[in-house]
């Protein structure tokens, strides 16, 4: 149904024992040099399956970490069980590697009551995210995605963010004591995901300003804004402080960099050069398939990240 639950399916086999869990493939140990890349680029499971050798797991996380990638993240992995977190989290320490964001709520597709101020939704949420804030202890997570459901097609725009605010608030306050941060993800309407309430950058600014707490964010999702609103050099420069993560892909296609119409070479240089240390979430799928697809994965990244 959507590119986030493509790349889902595309992620992490079974990490439940054996050689998936704890072995290294040898194809991995035969694979190209460690990149020094100047932004912390994330990949997500499932994007070097073949030359991690094929078995998923924490494999992956490793082979990334030979790579020269220092983030990795996983969006399904509050469907993980507690034995694989745990394992993702010592993987991901051992290389010294940052967790990047999972998915942190389960209603946010398909439902309006954020939108509506209805009471059920609004307590899932803070039952998803006090289960979520227990998820990211198990890796070492800082940041979790928030998508924030659909418009109300009966009521105005303005109470519609009114409640949503306000749920938010209620978020923020399970998430404050632990250091965890939502980060509000803007999605397009044209292509991917019509009638989202959260959709475009300044909206996200004013919701964010608003909750008025350091654990509620934008997630700035270069692919879903150039298709919503282009302008994405001088978005970011207007919202820079309520940026807590970014997340990368082309368009069209939403696939690596240098397969579509965005200058990431430019991109890349402006946001390293405003001094961010986060996160940039590698959120796409793969031009090619493959091994050879992964190789030029790992090329588009060296050459946009030359600059």
């Amino acid at each position: 149904m959507t590119q986030r639950e493509g790349i889902d399916r595309r992620g992490f086999l079974s990490i439940g024992a054996g050689a998936a869990l704890l072995g290294t493939s040898a194809r991995a140990q035969e694979s190209s040099g460690k990149h020094e890349f100047k932004l912390k680029y994330a990949p997500h499971a499932g994007m070097f399956r073949e030359l991690a050798g094929g078995g998923g797991g924490v494999d992956e996380i490793r082979y990334c970490a030979d790579r020269g990638f220092r983030a990795f993240e996983d969006n399904g992995l509050a469907r993980r069980s507690v034995q694989e977190q745990e394992a993702i989290g010592k993987a991901l320490a051992d290389r010294g590697m940052t967790m990047g964001v999972f998915v942190g709520n389960s209603n946010g597709f398909g439902n309006s009551g954020f939108a509506s101020g209805d009471d059920a939704t609004r307590e899932q949420f803070v039952a998803d995210l006090k289960s979520s804030v227990e998820i990211a202890g198990r890796v070492g997570a800082k940041w979790c995605t928030i998508l924030v459901g659909e418009v109300h097609s009966r009521l105005e725009p303005d109470f519609q963010t009114a409640n949503v605010i306000e749920a938010l608030k209620r978020g923020a306050e399970v998430c404050e004591a632990s250091g965890l941060v939502m980060v509000l993800e803007p999605l397009n309407w044209w292509r991917d995901h019509p009638r989202m309430f959260l959709w475009k950058i300044p909206q996200a600014y004013l919701v964010c300003k608003a909750v008025a707490s350091p654990s509620c964010k934008i997630l700035f999702d270069i692919y879903h804004q150039q298709i919503s609103e282009g302008n994405l050099i001088p978005n970011m420069d207007h919202a820079w402080d309520e940026i807590g993560y970014f997340q990368i892909g082309d368009n069209p296609g939403r696939n690596e960099p240098g397969t579509g119409e965005i200058n990431y070479r430019n991109v890349f240089r402006h946001i390293h050069a405003k001094g961010f240390e986060g996160v940039m979430g590698m959120e796409h799928g793969n031009s090619r398939p493959g091994a050879e697809g992964e190789e030029a994965v790992i090329a588009a990244y060296v050459a946009a990240d030359d600059f």
